[in-house]
């Protein structure tokens, strides 16, 4: 069962949205107003799906989905009003798995959720991923700065430092960007 925290950011229409999980057999763990601090309601109720209940995304809004979505991350599914497609790129941009346009039915809020949860995961995936590749090339990077250092510490050419990194990172079970930082301290140390 997916815990769901509910914001209602909605003058209007109040609990349409809570209505409609309770018919669809969802549990509601937590309901606010947009006045408090979203990362720290999520924090303290740790909700595996937050869904928002607006008229209009506003600014507000935004940034409490952008502070969330970065400091920790879950799927944001937003029921609105709001046709408006720049607001629409905005609320993405800014986290939001799902957004839905008008209408609350409780037998689609099943497939809505199951969209937003599979986007989210698919995001993180890339996320990780790209992540993964930026510490690859920042690792790549002081390799070749431990390289020339050694290049110029035992006058040697690329392929001598590099078969001397290796042979160091094999003798000592090390991986490759160990020695290198090693050599680069070592560099540091001697001036």
């Amino acid at each position: 069962m997916l815990r769901i925290l509910l914001i209602n950011d909605t003058p209007r229409k109040v609990g349409r949205l809570k209505a409609a999980l309770i018919e669809a057999g969802f549990e509601v763990i937590d309901e606010s107003g947009l006045t408090i601090d979203l990362p720290a309601r999520v924090e303290t109720v740790r909700p595996d799906v937050i869904l928002i209940d607006t008229e209009s995304p506003g600014r507000d809004v935004m940034e409490q989905v952008v502070l969330v979505s970065r400091d920790q991350p879950r799927p944001i599914v937003m029921f609105t009003d709001e046709h408006d497609p720049n607001v629409m790129r905005q609320a993405i941009k800014s986290g939001v798995s799902a957004y839905i346009v008008e209408g609350i039915q409780a037998q689609r809020l099943q497939p809505i959720l199951d969209v937003a949860m599979a986007r989210f995961e698919s995001d993180q995936a890339l996320r990780a991923q790209l992540q993964a590749r930026d510490q690859q090339l920042a690792e790549r990077k002081r390799i070749e700065l431990a390289k020339g250092m050694l290049m110029k510490m035992k006058d040697c050419n690329e392929e001598e430092a590099y078969t001397l990194m290796r042979r160091q990172a094999m003798s000592r079970q090390q991986k490759l960007i160990q020695v290198a930082e090693q050599i680069i301290a070592m560099s540091e140390l001697l001036g």
